[in-house]
């Protein structure tokens, strides 16, 4: 799923980062003039605000990191330098076979607001909502055809067929989120879509305040009844820019942020007074996607000379300064499927991609590349701007806020994705390659497949591949599948992205996944 979505910081005092570096208030931090308290405070920062907190229709990663404190799941992530999960409501969980695990909760767990004990109903109607309801994150729940309860704590998931991805996609991510049935039901019709209202909570934290577009606030959930959570608040700051992130952190106004990778080098060599600076390898990707669709980019030929006369290299030097790896596909290093090469090589070949535009009949031609307009994606599309012109393409840059370009590819939107013609696009992964193809099959053309892409075949082998243990035998699938991607000329794979974070050492001890995601539950607060 996308790293950023939806409706997200279109006013944001933020965005130029000149409040946060000049602070407020008669010079007074940003933090501290909306907070006075001291205590047990994490100051994080976040690249968006959450568009929804409603799991059976989450967007992206933000709201996941969220989620995760928000709510309890049967298992989550566990912090560390390896993928791994760990128990989390469940006392205890298990495969049966191959269609069907057993689950058992420990007692005592509760929602707030007087909306009872969580059980297996909870978990039934959390589950089976999704796929019942069609949202957009279905997918995520495979071949789920029902939970059937055995006693209040206990229950067992039933599958249509083998799905593997559960273990990693389903049970600690974003589906994963357990919500009240009680609750849910009373808050939205037929047990709908909550928006950003959480009716009722269940894990360690609750939503305290959310100012939009600036900030928000966690505390401690007092009907908590797991482990303790190291902070007392968590106070996400929302900052769209990486640069301006770190010069927010600069300002002492936060204390844990991601930061761009093209500093990277430079703040290693002279780092802020106190100050930790981490590289991790990502499990994203990012591409440049084309619509084929539209007009002028229905015939093939015009698809490959664009992909042909892109040089990622190129790109990767100007916009991460050489930091970030080139991508073979979507699926990045380390996972089951990823391709050793491309089909087409990094550096692209000028001559070709002139030839792909001749059996096109085409001299010159007009293309909008649609983005981000943060700094990274600006620099990208620059770079594709002046490649391409190399073989008569001229390129219009059309960058968005996240609200507004979020929406472009969306048909529940509106018509804007029948002008869509380029894209820039990033989404993030879960450790199990079902997360870096699913959304490209035909079903999700119109929600998150913006290329509208189908391929009898490509959903054919994303079927079969869940279903399949043996990681050499998955692979093979998955291998095609990213060919038959990238021979429809509808991708140019750039990068599997690279995540970099600094923090505080006399703050905060950080608890991430091996990609750098935050697991805020787990962070820990530095004894003074």
């Amino acid at each position: 799923m996308k790293y950023t979505i939806g409706d997200l910081s279109r006013r944001s005092i933020l965005r130029t980062g000149a409040v946060l570096c000049g602070g407020v208030a008669a010079g007074m931090p940003l933090s501290r003039a909306i907070w006075a308290a001291e205590g047990k405070v994490l100051s994080a920062r976040s690249p968006s605000e959450p568009n929804t907190l409603d799991p059976a229709y989450y967007t992206s990663q933000v709201e996941v990191d969220v989620m995760n404190c928000i709510y309890s799941k049967l298992t989550q992530f566990k912090p560390g330098s390896e993928f791994g999960w760990e128990r989390d409501t469940a006392e205890s969980i298990e495969q049966v076979d191959p269609t069907h695990i057993r689950f058992r909760l420990k007692k005592g767990m509760k929602f707030t607001g007087g909306h009872g004990e969580l059980t297996a109903k909870d978990v039934k109607f959390s589950f089976e909502r999704i796929v019942r309801n069609n949202t957009p994150v279905k997918v995520e729940w495979g071949s789920l055809d029902r939970v059937e309860i055995e006693d209040d704590y206990t229950g067992v998931m039933i599958f249509k067929t083998p799905y593997v991805p559960v273990w990693t996609c389903s049970f600690p991510h974003g589906v994963g989120q357990i919500v009240s049935e009680d609750a849910v039901m009373k808050a939205a019709k037929g047990g709908g879509n909550f928006g950003t209202t959480p009716p009722a909570y269940s894990g360690p934290y609750v939503l305290a305040e959310w100012k939009k577009d600036q900030y928000l606030l966690l505390s401690r959930n007092p009907d908590w009844g797991g482990e303790k959570p190291g902070f007392d608040e968590i106070r996400i700051l929302t900052v769209t820019d990486d640069k301006a992130a770190e010069r927010a952190y600069q300002a002492g106004d936060i204390d844990y942020t991601a930061i761009s990778l093209d500093s990277l080098a430079t703040l290693k060599a002279a780092p802020p007074k106190d100050t930790r600076i981490e590289k991790f390898p990502s499990i994203n990707y990012v591409w440049i996607g084309m619509n084929i669709d539209h007009p002028k980019l229905k015939d093939i030929n015009v698809r490959k000379a664009v992909q042909w006369a892109i040089n990622v290299p190129q790109i990767l030097d100007a916009a991460y300064a050489g930091q970030a790896l080139v991508a073979t596909g979507t699926i990045a290093p380390g996972m089951v499927g990823h391709r050793e090469k491309a089909l087409i090589p990094p550096e692209g070949d000028l001559e070709k991609a002139k030839e792909f535009l001749q059996k096109a009949g085409l001299a010159e031609l007009t293309l909008t590349l649609s983005c981000l307009n943060d700094s990274t994606d600006s620099t990208i599309a620059q770079v594709v701007q002046a490649q391409l012109s190399q073989i008569g393409i001229t390129v219009e840059v059309n960058a968005q806020d996240p609200g507004s370009f979020w929406s472009t590819g969306m048909e529940s939107e509106g018509d804007r994705w029948k002008d869509l013609q380029l894209n820039l696009m990033h989404f993030s992964s879960s450790p199990d390659p079902h997360l870096s193809t699913t959304y490209f099959v035909r079903e999700q053309v119109g929600v998150w497949n913006w290329e509208r892409f189908r391929s009898e075949r490509f959903d054919e082998l994303s079927a079969k591949a869940v279903t399949i243990s043996d990681p050499i035998e998955r692979a093979k699938l998955y291998y095609e599948m990213q060919d038959l991607m990238e021979e429809s000329g509808a991708y140019r794979f750039l990068t599997n992205d690279a995540m970099a974070l600094m923090y505080r050492t006399t703050k905060v001890q950080p608890a991430t996944r091996p990609d750098g995601i935050p697991l805020y539950v787990h962070f820990k607060p530095v004894s003074a």
